[in-house]
Protein backbone atom coordinates (compact mmCIF):
# COMPACT_ATOMS: atom_id res chain seq x y z
CA UNK A 1 0.00 0.00 0.00
CA UNK A 2 1.33 3.26 -0.67
CA UNK A 3 0.13 6.86 0.38
CA UNK A 4 -2.99 7.09 -1.52
CA UNK A 5 -4.05 3.71 -0.71
CA UNK A 6 -3.65 4.78 3.09
CA UNK A 7 -5.80 7.52 2.60
CA UNK A 8 -8.43 6.04 0.71
CA UNK A 9 -8.75 3.06 3.11
CA UNK A 10 -8.85 5.88 5.55
CA UNK A 11 -11.45 7.63 3.57
CA UNK A 12 -13.47 4.31 3.56
CA UNK A 13 -15.47 3.99 7.15
CA UNK A 14 -16.04 7.94 6.99
CA UNK A 15 -19.01 7.46 4.13
CA UNK A 16 -21.68 6.58 6.73
CA UNK A 17 -22.96 8.74 9.93
CA UNK A 18 -20.56 7.86 12.50
CA UNK A 19 -22.31 10.34 15.21
CA UNK A 20 -25.82 9.10 15.59
CA UNK A 21 -26.52 9.09 19.23
CA UNK A 22 -27.06 12.87 20.72
CA UNK A 23 -24.22 11.69 22.81
CA UNK A 24 -21.16 14.02 24.42
CA UNK A 25 -19.92 16.44 22.45
CA UNK A 26 -22.04 14.76 19.22
CA UNK A 27 -22.61 17.99 17.52
CA UNK A 28 -19.19 19.04 17.85
CA UNK A 29 -18.12 15.37 16.74
CA UNK A 30 -19.76 15.89 13.56
CA UNK A 31 -18.31 18.74 12.59
CA UNK A 32 -15.02 17.31 12.79
CA UNK A 33 -16.32 14.04 10.86
CA UNK A 34 -17.41 16.58 7.88
CA UNK A 35 -14.13 18.52 8.18
CA UNK A 36 -12.17 15.88 7.85
CA UNK A 37 -14.17 14.03 5.29
CA UNK A 38 -14.42 17.52 3.60
CA UNK A 39 -10.50 17.76 3.31
CA UNK A 40 -9.63 13.97 2.24
CA UNK A 41 -12.08 14.80 -0.59
CA UNK A 42 -11.66 18.26 -1.35
CA UNK A 43 -7.84 18.63 -1.54
CA UNK A 44 -5.86 15.11 0.17
CA UNK A 45 -7.21 12.73 -2.39
CA UNK A 46 -7.23 14.64 -5.06
CA UNK A 47 -3.80 16.46 -4.56
CA UNK A 48 -2.04 13.54 -4.26
CA UNK A 49 -3.58 11.81 -7.22
CA UNK A 50 -2.39 15.09 -9.57
CA UNK A 51 0.73 16.66 -7.49
CA UNK A 52 1.47 18.91 -10.60
CA UNK A 53 -2.44 19.88 -10.86
CA UNK A 54 -3.18 23.76 -10.70
CA UNK A 55 -2.87 25.70 -7.43
CA UNK A 56 -5.76 26.99 -5.79
CA UNK A 57 -5.43 29.86 -3.38
CA UNK A 58 -8.49 30.97 -1.43
CA UNK A 59 -9.52 34.13 -0.97
CA UNK A 60 -10.99 34.18 2.84
CA UNK A 61 -11.78 36.61 5.49
CA UNK A 62 -14.65 38.12 7.43
CA UNK A 63 -17.63 40.03 6.46
CA UNK A 64 -17.00 43.44 4.68
CA UNK A 65 -12.85 42.71 3.88
CA UNK A 66 -13.17 43.09 0.67
CA UNK A 67 -12.66 39.95 -0.55
CA UNK A 68 -14.38 40.30 -4.30
CA UNK A 69 -13.62 43.68 -4.71
CA UNK A 70 -9.76 42.38 -4.52
CA UNK A 71 -10.05 39.14 -6.55
CA UNK A 72 -11.69 41.69 -9.38
CA UNK A 73 -9.00 44.07 -8.76
CA UNK A 74 -6.01 41.37 -8.97
CA UNK A 75 -7.82 39.84 -12.63
CA UNK A 76 -8.68 43.54 -13.51
CA UNK A 77 -12.55 42.57 -14.81
CA UNK A 78 -15.81 41.85 -12.54
CA UNK A 79 -15.65 38.31 -11.97
CA UNK A 80 -16.72 38.43 -8.42
CA UNK A 81 -20.12 39.90 -6.92
CA UNK A 82 -18.84 42.54 -4.07
CA UNK A 83 -22.27 44.15 -2.24
CA UNK A 84 -23.24 46.58 0.29
CA UNK A 85 -25.37 43.88 1.89
CA UNK A 86 -24.16 41.03 4.19
CA UNK A 87 -23.39 38.48 3.42
CA UNK A 88 -22.01 39.12 0.17
CA UNK A 89 -20.69 36.11 -1.57
CA UNK A 90 -23.28 33.22 -2.02
CA UNK A 91 -21.66 31.25 -4.41
CA UNK A 92 -18.49 31.03 -4.78
CA UNK A 93 -16.62 31.95 -7.96
CA UNK A 94 -13.56 30.66 -8.72
CA UNK A 95 -11.18 32.43 -11.15
CA UNK A 96 -9.24 30.12 -13.36
CA UNK A 97 -6.41 30.68 -16.93
CA UNK A 98 -8.18 29.04 -19.85
CA UNK A 99 -5.43 26.91 -20.36
CA UNK A 100 -6.60 25.30 -16.62
CA UNK A 101 -10.38 25.66 -17.22
CA UNK A 102 -11.03 22.09 -17.96
CA UNK A 103 -9.58 20.60 -15.19
CA UNK A 104 -11.85 22.80 -12.66
CA UNK A 105 -14.91 22.01 -14.64
CA UNK A 106 -14.09 18.55 -13.55
CA UNK A 107 -14.61 17.20 -10.53
CA UNK A 108 -11.29 16.75 -9.88
CA UNK A 109 -11.63 20.12 -6.93
CA UNK A 110 -14.83 19.73 -4.63
CA UNK A 111 -16.61 17.08 -5.83
CA UNK A 112 -19.35 18.27 -3.65
CA UNK A 113 -20.10 21.36 -5.07
CA UNK A 114 -21.51 21.49 -8.87
CA UNK A 115 -20.14 23.99 -11.71
CA UNK A 116 -22.29 26.99 -12.53
CA UNK A 117 -22.15 29.66 -14.84
CA UNK A 118 -24.97 31.28 -12.64
CA UNK A 119 -25.46 31.99 -9.17
CA UNK A 120 -27.49 28.33 -8.16
CA UNK A 121 -26.83 27.39 -4.79
CA UNK A 122 -24.67 24.57 -3.59
CA UNK A 123 -22.53 25.23 -6.78
CA UNK A 124 -19.45 26.59 -8.04
CA UNK A 125 -19.41 29.56 -10.16
CA UNK A 126 -16.15 29.15 -12.33
CA UNK A 127 -15.17 31.85 -14.84
CA UNK A 128 -11.89 32.47 -17.10
CA UNK A 129 -9.49 35.34 -16.99
CA UNK A 130 -6.39 36.06 -19.31
CA UNK A 131 -4.63 37.79 -16.57
CA UNK A 132 -3.97 34.56 -14.54
CA UNK A 133 -1.45 32.95 -15.91
CA UNK A 134 -1.58 28.91 -16.14
CA UNK A 135 -0.87 26.97 -13.10
CA UNK A 136 -2.73 29.42 -10.34
CA UNK A 137 -6.48 29.75 -9.81
CA UNK A 138 -8.13 32.11 -6.97
CA UNK A 139 -11.23 31.55 -5.46
CA UNK A 140 -13.37 33.86 -4.01
CA UNK A 141 -14.76 32.31 -0.56
CA UNK A 142 -17.62 32.96 1.43
CA UNK A 143 -17.49 35.21 5.09
CA UNK A 144 -15.86 33.19 7.73
CA UNK A 145 -18.11 34.88 9.96
CA UNK A 146 -21.53 35.03 7.75
CA UNK A 147 -24.24 35.04 9.67
CA UNK A 148 -25.40 32.14 7.18
CA UNK A 149 -24.26 28.88 8.94
CA UNK A 150 -23.73 27.06 5.64
CA UNK A 151 -21.68 30.29 4.40
CA UNK A 152 -19.85 30.05 7.64
CA UNK A 153 -19.37 26.08 6.81
CA UNK A 154 -18.96 26.26 2.82
CA UNK A 155 -16.00 29.06 3.57
CA UNK A 156 -13.89 26.66 6.49
CA UNK A 157 -14.66 23.73 3.38
CA UNK A 158 -12.77 25.87 0.65
CA UNK A 159 -10.05 26.66 3.18
CA UNK A 160 -9.51 23.58 4.05
CA UNK A 161 -9.16 22.61 0.26
CA UNK A 162 -6.67 25.42 -0.28
CA UNK A 163 -3.38 25.23 -1.42
CA UNK A 164 -2.89 28.54 -0.63
CA UNK A 165 -4.92 30.72 1.64
CA UNK A 166 -4.90 34.44 0.94
CA UNK A 167 -6.59 36.04 3.54
CA UNK A 168 -8.13 38.98 3.89
CA UNK A 169 -8.98 41.31 7.13
CA UNK A 170 -8.78 45.15 7.35
CA UNK A 171 -7.51 47.76 9.70
CA UNK A 172 -10.64 48.01 11.30
CA UNK A 173 -11.03 43.95 12.21
CA UNK A 174 -7.81 42.31 12.15
CA UNK A 175 -7.96 41.97 16.14
CA UNK A 176 -11.25 40.42 16.19
CA UNK A 177 -11.23 36.80 17.57
CA UNK A 178 -12.55 34.68 14.43
CA UNK A 179 -10.41 35.54 11.87
CA UNK A 180 -7.68 34.53 14.18
CA UNK A 181 -9.25 31.20 15.33
CA UNK A 182 -8.71 30.18 11.06
CA UNK A 183 -5.20 31.82 10.97
CA UNK A 184 -4.20 29.58 14.02
CA UNK A 185 -5.88 26.38 11.87
CA UNK A 186 -3.28 27.48 9.36
CA UNK A 187 -0.58 27.62 11.71
CA UNK A 188 -1.62 24.36 13.44
CA UNK A 189 -1.91 22.15 9.39
CA UNK A 190 1.33 24.89 7.97
CA UNK A 191 -1.11 25.76 5.49
CA UNK A 192 1.06 28.13 3.04
CA UNK A 193 -0.39 31.29 3.94
CA UNK A 194 -0.20 35.26 3.13
CA UNK A 195 -2.11 38.08 4.77
CA UNK A 196 -3.45 40.67 2.71
CA UNK A 197 -4.22 44.22 5.35
CA UNK A 198 -7.09 46.01 3.53
CA UNK A 199 -8.69 49.32 3.67
CA UNK A 200 -5.87 50.98 5.90
CA UNK A 201 -6.06 54.80 6.04
CA UNK A 202 -2.46 56.12 4.91
CA UNK A 203 -1.74 57.63 8.12
CA UNK A 204 -2.45 54.40 9.95
CA UNK A 205 -0.65 51.86 7.23
CA UNK A 206 3.14 52.07 9.47
CA UNK A 207 1.25 51.38 13.09
CA UNK A 208 -1.21 49.03 12.10
CA UNK A 209 1.00 46.53 9.99
CA UNK A 210 3.88 46.93 12.77
CA UNK A 211 0.82 45.70 15.49
CA UNK A 212 -0.59 43.02 13.24
CA UNK A 213 2.70 41.87 12.62
CA UNK A 214 2.96 41.67 15.88
CA UNK A 215 -0.28 39.55 16.74
CA UNK A 216 1.03 37.29 13.61
CA UNK A 217 4.12 36.67 15.62
CA UNK A 218 2.42 35.82 19.02
CA UNK A 219 -0.02 33.21 17.29
CA UNK A 220 2.90 31.14 16.09
CA UNK A 221 3.04 33.11 12.56
CA UNK A 222 6.02 35.10 12.33
CA UNK A 223 7.17 35.44 9.13
CA UNK A 224 4.12 35.06 7.29
CA UNK A 225 4.06 37.72 3.78
CA UNK A 226 2.00 40.60 4.62
CA UNK A 227 0.69 42.81 1.93
CA UNK A 228 -1.10 46.35 2.68
CA UNK A 229 -3.73 47.86 0.43
CA UNK A 230 -4.59 51.42 1.23
CA UNK A 231 -7.63 52.67 1.68
CA UNK A 232 -9.37 54.17 -1.09
CA UNK A 233 -12.47 56.20 -2.25
CA UNK A 234 -14.48 53.90 -4.93
CA UNK A 235 -17.05 55.04 -6.91
CA UNK A 236 -19.74 52.38 -6.09
CA UNK A 237 -19.49 48.87 -4.57
CA UNK A 238 -18.80 47.43 -8.16
CA UNK A 239 -15.80 49.34 -8.69
CA UNK A 240 -11.85 47.82 -8.45
CA UNK A 241 -8.93 49.39 -6.28
CA UNK A 242 -6.86 51.07 -8.39
CA UNK A 243 -3.81 49.12 -10.04
CA UNK A 244 -1.33 50.43 -7.82
CA UNK A 245 -3.03 49.33 -4.53
CA UNK A 246 -2.80 46.06 -5.97
CA UNK A 247 0.76 45.83 -8.10
CA UNK A 248 2.71 44.10 -4.92
CA UNK A 249 -0.03 41.05 -4.82
CA UNK A 250 -0.79 40.78 -7.91
CA UNK A 251 3.04 40.54 -8.90
CA UNK A 252 3.46 38.01 -5.92
CA UNK A 253 0.95 35.62 -7.88
CA UNK A 254 2.13 36.26 -11.11
CA UNK A 255 5.44 35.17 -10.39
CA UNK A 256 4.23 32.13 -8.43
CA UNK A 257 2.10 31.21 -11.27
CA UNK A 258 5.57 31.44 -13.47
CA UNK A 259 7.24 29.35 -11.39
CA UNK A 260 6.54 25.62 -11.12
CA UNK A 261 9.11 25.15 -8.57
CA UNK A 262 7.77 27.23 -5.95
CA UNK A 263 4.21 26.28 -7.01
CA UNK A 264 5.54 22.82 -5.61
CA UNK A 265 6.94 23.43 -2.74
CA UNK A 266 3.75 25.64 -1.29
CA UNK A 267 1.53 22.32 -2.26
CA UNK A 268 4.23 20.15 -0.79
CA UNK A 269 3.94 22.30 2.24
CA UNK A 270 0.56 22.70 2.77
CA UNK A 271 -0.18 18.87 1.83
CA UNK A 272 2.62 17.84 4.51
CA UNK A 273 0.79 19.90 7.32
CA UNK A 274 -2.82 18.73 6.45
CA UNK A 275 -1.38 14.77 6.32
CA UNK A 276 0.37 15.66 9.99
CA UNK A 277 -2.50 17.11 11.41
CA UNK A 278 -4.44 13.39 10.50
CA UNK A 279 -2.07 11.89 13.47
CA UNK A 280 -3.99 13.78 16.06
CA UNK A 281 -7.66 14.22 14.35
CA UNK A 282 -8.32 11.16 13.31
CA UNK A 283 -7.72 9.27 16.97
CA UNK A 284 -9.74 12.27 18.32
CA UNK A 285 -12.43 10.86 15.76
CA UNK A 286 -11.73 7.50 16.98
CA UNK A 287 -12.78 8.26 20.62
CA UNK A 288 -15.83 9.85 19.76
CA UNK A 289 -16.95 5.99 17.77
CA UNK A 290 -15.93 4.97 21.00
CA UNK A 291 -18.05 6.70 23.09
CA UNK A 292 -20.85 6.18 20.37
CA UNK A 293 -20.31 2.70 20.30
CA UNK A 294 -21.07 2.76 24.45
CA UNK A 295 -24.23 4.58 24.45
CA UNK A 296 -25.31 1.76 21.66
CA UNK A 297 -24.05 -1.07 23.94
CA UNK A 298 -26.38 0.60 26.84
CA UNK A 299 -28.92 1.25 24.65
CA UNK A 300 -29.10 -2.95 23.46
CA UNK A 301 -28.76 -3.92 27.46
CA UNK A 302 -31.86 -1.57 28.06
CA UNK A 303 -33.73 -3.61 25.99
CA UNK A 304 -32.17 -6.80 26.68
CA UNK A 305 -33.23 -6.27 30.05
CA UNK A 306 -36.70 -5.23 29.39
CA UNK A 307 -37.36 -8.41 27.65
CA UNK A 308 -35.63 -10.99 29.97
CA UNK A 309 -38.41 -8.83 32.10
CA UNK A 310 -40.69 -10.12 30.13
CA UNK A 311 -39.48 -13.57 30.22
CA UNK A 312 -39.80 -13.45 33.79
CA UNK A 313 -43.05 -11.80 33.60
CA UNK A 314 -44.45 -15.09 31.64
CA UNK A 315 -42.59 -17.27 33.90
CA UNK A 316 -44.32 -15.58 36.73
CA UNK A 317 -47.96 -15.73 34.94
CA UNK A 318 -47.17 -19.79 34.68
CA UNK A 319 -46.79 -20.28 38.44
CA UNK A 320 -48.76 -18.02 40.12
CA UNK A 321 -52.31 -19.61 39.06
CA UNK A 322 -53.45 -16.63 37.04
CA UNK A 323 -53.98 -19.16 33.96
CA UNK A 324 -56.68 -21.55 35.85
CA UNK A 325 -58.94 -18.61 36.37
CA UNK A 326 -61.41 -17.32 34.02
CA UNK A 327 -62.47 -19.95 31.14
CA UNK A 328 -59.80 -23.28 31.71
CA UNK A 329 -61.26 -22.59 35.40
CA UNK A 330 -64.76 -22.47 34.01
CA UNK A 331 -64.36 -25.27 31.89
CA UNK A 332 -63.40 -27.54 34.02
CA UNK A 333 -65.81 -26.82 36.78
CA UNK A 334 -68.15 -28.21 33.91
CA UNK A 335 -66.92 -31.53 34.58
CA UNK A 336 -66.05 -32.32 38.07
CA UNK A 337 -67.79 -29.28 40.08
CA UNK A 338 -65.80 -28.00 43.19
CA UNK A 339 -67.38 -29.64 46.34
CA UNK A 340 -66.78 -33.11 46.61
CA UNK A 341 -63.36 -32.86 44.11
CA UNK A 342 -60.92 -33.37 47.29
CA UNK A 343 -62.53 -35.57 49.37
CA UNK A 344 -63.29 -37.52 46.17
CA UNK A 345 -60.08 -37.80 45.04
CA UNK A 346 -58.60 -40.62 47.28
CA UNK A 347 -61.83 -42.60 48.06
CA UNK A 348 -63.39 -42.51 44.71
CA UNK A 349 -60.56 -42.48 42.42
CA UNK A 350 -62.10 -44.94 39.91
CA UNK A 351 -65.20 -43.38 39.75
CA UNK A 352 -63.05 -40.13 39.20
CA UNK A 353 -61.24 -42.14 36.57
CA UNK A 354 -64.57 -42.97 34.66
CA UNK A 355 -65.81 -39.08 34.43
CA UNK A 356 -62.40 -38.27 33.20
CA UNK A 357 -62.46 -40.46 30.94
CA UNK A 358 -66.05 -39.38 29.79
CA UNK A 359 -65.04 -36.53 29.51
CA UNK A 360 -62.11 -36.06 27.24
CA UNK A 361 -63.16 -38.49 24.93
CA UNK A 362 -66.93 -36.33 24.23
CA UNK A 363 -64.90 -33.86 22.27
CA UNK A 364 -66.81 -30.99 22.58
CA UNK A 365 -65.40 -30.26 26.54
CA UNK A 366 -62.30 -31.38 26.15
CA UNK A 367 -61.81 -29.01 22.86
CA UNK A 368 -63.01 -26.25 25.12
CA UNK A 369 -60.83 -26.86 27.27
CA UNK A 370 -58.17 -26.85 25.16
CA UNK A 371 -58.88 -23.70 23.69
CA UNK A 372 -59.76 -22.11 26.80
CA UNK A 373 -55.86 -23.03 28.18
CA UNK A 374 -54.69 -21.51 24.65
CA UNK A 375 -56.19 -18.40 24.89
CA UNK A 376 -54.94 -17.85 28.66
CA UNK A 377 -51.69 -18.86 27.24
CA UNK A 378 -51.57 -16.39 24.79
CA UNK A 379 -53.19 -13.53 26.46
CA UNK A 380 -50.40 -13.94 29.21
CA UNK A 381 -47.72 -13.59 26.15
CA UNK A 382 -49.19 -10.73 24.87
CA UNK A 383 -49.51 -9.05 28.46
CA UNK A 384 -45.86 -9.93 29.00
CA UNK A 385 -44.56 -8.67 25.61
CA UNK A 386 -46.36 -5.36 26.03
CA UNK A 387 -44.59 -4.84 29.31
CA UNK A 388 -41.36 -5.70 27.81
CA UNK A 389 -41.66 -3.22 25.09
CA UNK A 390 -42.83 -0.62 27.76
CA UNK A 391 -39.95 -0.88 29.77
CA UNK A 392 -37.81 -1.06 26.84
CA UNK A 393 -39.63 2.51 25.68
CA UNK A 394 -38.78 3.82 28.92
CA UNK A 395 -35.64 3.05 29.33
CA UNK A 396 -34.37 4.52 25.78
CA UNK A 397 -36.24 7.58 26.90
CA UNK A 398 -33.57 8.59 30.18
CA UNK A 399 -31.05 6.72 28.67
CA UNK A 400 -27.87 8.68 27.19
CA UNK A 401 -29.00 8.82 23.00
CA UNK A 402 -31.75 7.24 23.51
CA UNK A 403 -34.46 10.44 23.22
CA UNK A 404 -32.73 12.04 20.11
CA UNK A 405 -32.97 8.33 18.78
CA UNK A 406 -36.85 8.65 19.47
CA UNK A 407 -37.36 11.59 18.12
CA UNK A 408 -35.54 11.14 15.21
CA UNK A 409 -38.05 7.73 15.20
CA UNK A 410 -41.10 10.42 15.17
CA UNK A 411 -43.91 10.38 17.61
CA UNK A 412 -46.23 8.14 16.50
CA UNK A 413 -43.57 4.80 15.61
CA UNK A 414 -41.90 5.14 18.92
CA UNK A 415 -45.68 5.49 20.64
CA UNK A 416 -45.83 1.85 18.16
CA UNK A 417 -42.68 0.85 19.60
CA UNK A 418 -43.96 0.93 23.01
CA UNK A 419 -46.35 -1.80 22.26
CA UNK A 420 -46.05 -5.38 20.97
CA UNK A 421 -46.69 -5.73 17.53
CA UNK A 422 -49.92 -6.08 15.93
CA UNK A 423 -49.52 -9.73 14.63
CA UNK A 424 -48.10 -11.08 18.02
CA UNK A 425 -52.24 -12.70 18.77
CA UNK A 426 -51.48 -14.36 15.73
CA UNK A 427 -47.94 -15.77 16.28
CA UNK A 428 -48.64 -16.16 20.11
CA UNK A 429 -51.72 -18.61 18.58
CA UNK A 430 -49.19 -20.48 16.33
CA UNK A 431 -46.79 -20.94 18.95
CA UNK A 432 -49.17 -22.36 21.41
CA UNK A 433 -50.49 -24.62 19.30
CA UNK A 434 -47.27 -25.78 18.48
CA UNK A 435 -46.83 -26.31 21.71
CA UNK A 436 -49.86 -28.33 22.35
CA UNK A 437 -48.90 -30.64 19.40
CA UNK A 438 -45.51 -30.61 21.43
CA UNK A 439 -47.02 -32.16 24.66
CA UNK A 440 -49.06 -34.63 22.95
CA UNK A 441 -46.66 -36.04 21.25
CA UNK A 442 -44.42 -36.38 24.46
CA UNK A 443 -47.63 -38.09 25.81
CA UNK A 444 -47.46 -40.66 22.48
CA UNK A 445 -44.25 -40.76 23.38
CA UNK A 446 -44.23 -42.01 26.58
CA UNK A 447 -47.49 -44.01 25.82
CA UNK A 448 -45.69 -46.06 24.00
CA UNK A 449 -43.57 -47.74 26.65
CA UNK A 450 -45.26 -51.32 27.31
CA UNK A 451 -46.26 -50.65 31.19
CA UNK A 452 -48.19 -47.18 30.11
CA UNK A 453 -49.58 -47.94 26.70
CA UNK A 454 -53.32 -49.53 27.64
CA UNK A 455 -53.38 -46.79 30.56
CA UNK A 456 -52.63 -44.52 27.88
CA UNK A 457 -55.44 -45.53 26.05
CA UNK A 458 -57.88 -45.63 28.62
CA UNK A 459 -57.92 -41.75 28.33
CA UNK A 460 -56.83 -41.10 25.17
CA UNK A 461 -53.75 -39.16 23.91
CA UNK A 462 -55.68 -36.09 23.69
CA UNK A 463 -57.06 -36.74 27.51
CA UNK A 464 -53.65 -37.32 28.71
CA UNK A 465 -52.18 -34.65 27.09
CA UNK A 466 -54.56 -32.07 28.37
CA UNK A 467 -54.00 -32.97 31.90
CA UNK A 468 -49.96 -32.34 31.15
CA UNK A 469 -50.80 -29.37 29.82
CA UNK A 470 -52.65 -28.12 33.19
CA UNK A 471 -49.70 -29.59 35.50
CA UNK A 472 -47.31 -27.65 33.41
CA UNK A 473 -49.02 -24.64 35.32
CA UNK A 474 -49.72 -26.74 38.97
CA UNK A 475 -49.31 -23.81 41.21
CA UNK A 476 -51.40 -21.90 43.54
CA UNK A 477 -49.60 -18.43 43.99
CA UNK A 478 -51.19 -15.42 43.86
CA UNK A 479 -54.95 -17.03 44.33
CA UNK A 480 -57.40 -16.42 47.24
CA UNK A 481 -60.52 -17.65 48.82
CA UNK A 482 -62.27 -20.64 46.92
CA UNK A 483 -59.98 -20.37 44.17
CA UNK A 484 -57.14 -21.80 45.95
CA UNK A 485 -59.40 -25.14 46.62
CA UNK A 486 -60.50 -24.81 42.79
CA UNK A 487 -57.66 -24.11 41.22
CA UNK A 488 -55.41 -26.62 43.81
CA UNK A 489 -57.91 -28.87 42.88
CA UNK A 490 -57.44 -28.77 39.53
CA UNK A 491 -53.72 -29.23 39.71
CA UNK A 492 -53.93 -31.96 42.17
CA UNK A 493 -56.08 -34.23 40.28
CA UNK A 494 -54.87 -34.07 37.16
CA UNK A 495 -51.33 -34.62 38.96
CA UNK A 496 -52.48 -37.39 40.25
CA UNK A 497 -54.47 -38.87 37.19
CA UNK A 498 -51.02 -38.76 35.74
CA UNK A 499 -49.04 -40.21 38.29
CA UNK A 500 -51.36 -42.85 38.06
CA UNK A 501 -50.93 -43.13 34.01
CA UNK A 502 -47.18 -42.39 33.70
CA UNK A 503 -45.88 -43.35 37.25
CA UNK A 504 -44.40 -40.05 39.62
CA UNK A 505 -40.90 -39.59 38.04
CA UNK A 506 -42.32 -39.60 34.47
CA UNK A 507 -44.63 -37.25 35.62
CA UNK A 508 -42.24 -34.88 36.72
CA UNK A 509 -39.94 -35.14 33.78
CA UNK A 510 -43.28 -34.73 31.10
CA UNK A 511 -43.62 -31.73 32.98
CA UNK A 512 -40.55 -30.27 32.87
CA UNK A 513 -39.87 -30.91 29.48
CA UNK A 514 -43.30 -29.26 28.16
CA UNK A 515 -42.87 -26.79 30.71
CA UNK A 516 -39.58 -25.71 29.08
CA UNK A 517 -40.45 -26.23 25.28
CA UNK A 518 -43.27 -23.59 26.12
CA UNK A 519 -40.49 -21.45 27.68
CA UNK A 520 -38.45 -21.62 24.94
CA UNK A 521 -41.44 -20.52 22.51
CA UNK A 522 -42.35 -17.77 24.19
CA UNK A 523 -38.52 -16.52 24.39
CA UNK A 524 -38.79 -16.97 20.44
CA UNK A 525 -41.47 -14.82 20.39
CA UNK A 526 -40.02 -12.22 22.55
CA UNK A 527 -36.91 -12.27 20.80
CA UNK A 528 -38.71 -11.64 17.53
CA UNK A 529 -40.39 -9.00 19.56
CA UNK A 530 -37.18 -7.40 20.86
CA UNK A 531 -35.71 -7.33 17.50
CA UNK A 532 -38.12 -4.36 16.61
CA UNK A 533 -35.68 -1.82 19.61
CA UNK A 534 -32.18 -4.07 18.07
CA UNK A 535 -33.13 -3.63 14.17
CA UNK A 536 -33.57 -0.02 14.63
CA UNK A 537 -30.21 0.45 16.28
CA UNK A 538 -28.25 -1.60 13.78
CA UNK A 539 -29.94 0.52 11.09
CA UNK A 540 -27.89 3.63 12.51
CA UNK A 541 -24.92 2.23 14.63
CA UNK A 542 -21.66 2.07 12.85
CA UNK A 543 -19.95 -0.96 11.76
CA UNK A 544 -17.71 -2.58 15.55
CA UNK A 545 -14.91 -1.90 14.25
CA UNK A 546 -15.28 1.42 12.92
CA UNK A 547 -12.89 3.13 15.61
CA UNK A 548 -9.64 0.42 15.49
CA UNK A 549 -10.04 0.96 11.30
CA UNK A 550 -9.70 4.63 12.01
CA UNK A 551 -6.69 4.22 14.09
CA UNK A 552 -4.80 1.74 11.97
CA UNK A 553 -5.99 3.83 8.47
CA UNK A 554 -4.45 6.97 10.78
CA UNK A 555 -0.72 4.86 11.52
CA UNK A 556 -0.62 3.93 7.94
CA UNK A 557 -0.86 7.47 6.75
CA UNK A 558 1.70 8.27 9.30
CA UNK A 559 3.76 5.00 8.29
CA UNK A 560 3.61 6.47 4.24
CA UNK A 561 3.49 10.06 4.67
CA UNK A 562 6.93 10.09 3.96
CA UNK A 563 6.54 9.08 0.22
CA UNK A 564 4.82 12.23 -1.26
CA UNK A 565 5.03 12.11 -4.92
CA UNK A 566 7.31 14.52 -7.03
CA UNK A 567 6.18 16.98 -8.77
CA UNK A 568 7.02 17.65 -12.34
CA UNK A 569 9.34 20.49 -11.18
CA UNK A 570 11.68 18.06 -9.05
CA UNK A 571 11.54 15.38 -11.49
CA UNK A 572 12.99 17.69 -14.36
CA UNK A 573 13.82 21.22 -13.09
CA UNK A 574 14.41 24.63 -15.60
CA UNK A 575 15.90 27.37 -14.40
CA UNK A 576 13.15 30.03 -13.65
CA UNK A 577 14.19 33.74 -12.30
CA UNK A 578 14.24 34.57 -8.59
CA UNK A 579 11.06 35.36 -7.20
CA UNK A 580 10.58 37.66 -4.06
CA UNK A 581 8.23 34.88 -2.33
CA UNK A 582 6.89 34.53 0.81
CA UNK A 583 8.55 32.43 3.76
CA UNK A 584 5.68 30.43 4.16
CA UNK A 585 7.45 27.18 6.35
CA UNK A 586 6.40 26.91 9.97
CA UNK A 587 8.19 28.70 12.42
CA UNK A 588 9.70 26.94 15.77
CA UNK A 589 7.11 26.63 18.73
CA UNK A 590 7.01 29.21 20.84
CA UNK A 591 6.50 29.12 24.42
CA UNK A 592 2.70 30.02 24.77
CA UNK A 593 1.30 28.95 21.45
CA UNK A 594 -2.02 28.07 20.34
CA UNK A 595 -3.27 30.56 23.75
CA UNK A 596 -6.35 33.01 22.86
CA UNK A 597 -4.38 36.20 22.15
Amino acid sequence: MDLLGALEALRRPLDRELFPLAVGEAAADRRALRELTGQLDDYLLPRLRAIDAPLLAVVGGSTGAGKSTLVNSLVGANVAEPGVLRPTTLVPTLVVSPADRSWFMGQNVLPGLSRATGDGPGSLRVVTSDALGAGLALLDAPDIDSVVTANRELAAQLLAAADLWLFVTTAARYADEVPWSFLRSARERSTALAVVLDRVPAEAVEPVSRDLERLLAENGLAGTRLFTVPESALPDEKARLPEESVAPISGWLTGLAADAAERSRVVRQTLSGALDSLATRVPVLADAVERQRAAFDGLRSIVSGAYAGGMADFDEGMRDGSLLRGEVLARWQDFIGTGDLMRSLESRVGWLRDRIVGFFTGRAPAVQLRDALESGVEALIRGSADGAAERALDGWAAAPGGAGLLDRLGAVESSRLGRATPDLGKRAEAAVRGWQDHVLDLVREEGAEKRTTARVASFGVNGAGLLLMLAVFASTGGLTGIEVGIAGGTSVLSQKLLEAIFGDQAVRSLTARAREDLRERVRALLDEESARFTALLESVEPPADTAETLRRAAESVRAHQAELPASGAERAPVESPTLELPTLEPPSPRPGEGERR
